[in-house]
């Protein structure tokens, strides 16, 4: 056994972390989440008092959305945290009010950039260069990532190498890192076989080794020393501190939605493959406009939460899915993602690797399309998914997905609040018109740059129910409405701006809003989105 290492329980692996320090949190929502231990820090905190001025680190949000104490929700204290360096804010909404008070200093970084900045202070690099964040609220020349007014220091700084902008993070060296594991030997290797994602451990591991920190792994159960393959051993002894074998099961869930299912681990499992047809509703119409995009070239695929997880359901009833191969940004490719607190994971994947390569793999071009969420839009195409007054949302890997894919598709409603609509007979009828317009005249946050997508010469649509525009040079281009919507009364009056209309207007394709399949087929050339780009 390593001399130093310690087997004990959350409440006693607490006092390892002192006021002041940095600490490095894994997990994405609730997969890979050490519940047992932030439990047990907030419990300590309310008793007495400490630990005190934690700086968070994570990449990817953690919690489970609503006021429920799950994940980072448990730090929500004044004075237990001073600064929070996050990916993701909305999966966590109770330190939402301790930013808007200015009690804590936040930022607000792409996730994928975390995962590469944890995995560079690992190896005591000073910067991370990326061209990942420009033209957006990350970049210094609008916020530099920071949500309050006593967020002071600047992290991100601009610079060239030949003659092209990026943007220089500055590392983030924590002190304590705390994981998820299934099984430690007793040696304190580590292993993830039951766990749905190997997300960071790694580079939280090394970051906080290589820093002089500890590393803290909450585990489910321990073995005889050498009992494991090594090739299954992602957390080295070397590395671990302190082994914390859960109490109580309900802490040590493979998700926040689900306590174990084989099928996120595992590519060989026959599962029922009878699955319901999507109703035809306006989420629908969305998503089969999205789906209509998608050429036979296009390969790999990223879907975002919300309405474009409903594309999958598409192309599923076509039985189009297996022209296509979906990845999900903690790691997976293939299989069948999963959405709610499930979200990132998949049914009988094909592979699954680390966060920060996944990373590098979309930084560097590897999507061909993306399907992501459409809150805000301005007239230069600018989109924001972030930040909506006090409600900080969080880009996540919003910024890194949409600066990288070859094609974009941003799939929403046209209005928000209370909007309520029907097909019927092929035709689009509004019966409620939503309060909130959503087409505005300035988007309150730049979560996508309309402005560098332009400059990267990127095809980029913007899809709802009743409308499909286009992001051209001259700026956003109405180029298609549905069947039953007048483009004046149902279009142009609920925009605060007027958008270029194509002269070229069509009809949304009549299949979409109708009952059974469209008769997708993705066998033919590229077609609707991009080839043209140049031109327009």
């Amino acid at each position: 056994m390593k001399d130093n290492l310690q087997f004990m329980s959350a409440q006693e692996a607490v006092h390892l972390i002192n006021t002041g320090d940095r600490v490095g949190i894994g997990g994405f929502i609730g997969t890979g989440v050490a519940e047992e231990i932030h439990m047990a820090i907030e419990n300590k905190y309310i008793e007495t008092n400490t630990p005190q001025n934690l700086t968070l680190i994570y990449a990817a949000g953690i919690g489970d959305g609503n006021g429920a104490s799950k994940g980072l929700n448990h730090y929500a204290h004044e004075g237990l945290i001073k600064r929070v360096i996050g990916g993701h804010w909305g999966m966590a909404p109770r330190l939402a009010p301790l930013v808007e008070e200015n009690k804590l200093e936040a930022y607000n970084l792409p996730q994928g950039v975390i995962t590469q900045l944890i995995r560079e202070s690992a190896a005591g690099h000073p910067r991370l260069i990326s061209h990942v964040g420009l033209g957006t609220f990350v970049d210094p020349d609008w916020d530099g990532g920071k949500l309050n007014a006593v967020t002071t220091e600047d992290i991100v700084e601009k610079i060239q190498f030949d003659s092209q902008d990026y943007l220089a993070y500055k590392t983030l060296p924590i002190d304590v890192a705390i994981l998820k594991g299934t099984t430690a030997d007793e040696k304190g290797n580590i292993s993830l076989e039951d766990e749905p994602l190997t997300l960071n451990v790694l580079s939280f591991a090394m970051n906080a080794r290589n820093n002089g920190g500890k590393v803290i792994v909450q585990v489910e159960k321990v073995v005889r020393e050498s009992s494991l393959n090594p090739k299954n051993v992602h957390i080295p002894h070397v590395l671990v501190d302190a082994i914390v074998v859960v109490e109580n099961k309900e802490n040590h869930m493979q998700t926040f939605g689900t306590q174990y299912n084989e099928a996120f681990i595992r590519s060989d499992l026959v599962v029922n493959d009878k699955k319901s047809i999507y109703p035809l509703n306006i989420r629908k119409v969305i998503a089969r406009r999205s789906a209509k995009t998608l050429t036979q070239s296009m390969k790999v695929i990223n879907y975002g939460i919300g309405v474009p997880e409903v594309v999958a359901n598409v192309l599923s009833e076509e039985g189009q899915e297996d022209h296509f191969i979906p990845t999900i940004e903690p790691g997976i490719f293939g299989g069948t993602p999963v959405g709610g607190l499930d979200f990132g994971c998949s049914i009988n994947p094909d592979a699954i690797i680390d966060e920060s390569y996944m990373f590098d793999y979309y930084d560097g071009g590897g999507l061909d399309i993306a399907f992501l969420g459409l809150a805000q839009c301005d007239d230069k195409g600018n989109v924001n998914v972030s930040k909506f007054g006090p409600k900080i949302a969080g880009c996540g890997g919003f910024i890194n997905i949409t600066q990288n894919a070859k094609k974009l598709v941003f799939c929403g409603t046209f209005t928000a609040g209370g909007l309520k609509m029907e097909v019927c007979d092929g035709r689009l009828v509004i019966l409620q018109e939503g309060k909130v317009k959503k087409f505005t005249s300035d988007v309150e946050q730049i979560t996508f740059s309309g402005k560098v997508a332009k400059q990267n010469e990127k095809p980029v649509l913007y899809v709802t129910e009743r409308a499909v525009f286009e992001l051209r040079k001259n700026g956003l281009t109405l180029i298609e409405i549905a069947p039953g919507i007048d483009l004046e009364r149902d279009v142009l009056a609920q925009m605060e701006f007027t958008p270029l209309i194509s002269k070229d207007l069509t009809l949304m394709d009549k299949a979409i809003f109708k009952e059974g399949p469209m008769g997708l087929i993705y066998n033919r050339s590229e077609q609707d989105m991009g080839s043209d780009f140049l031109t327009k």
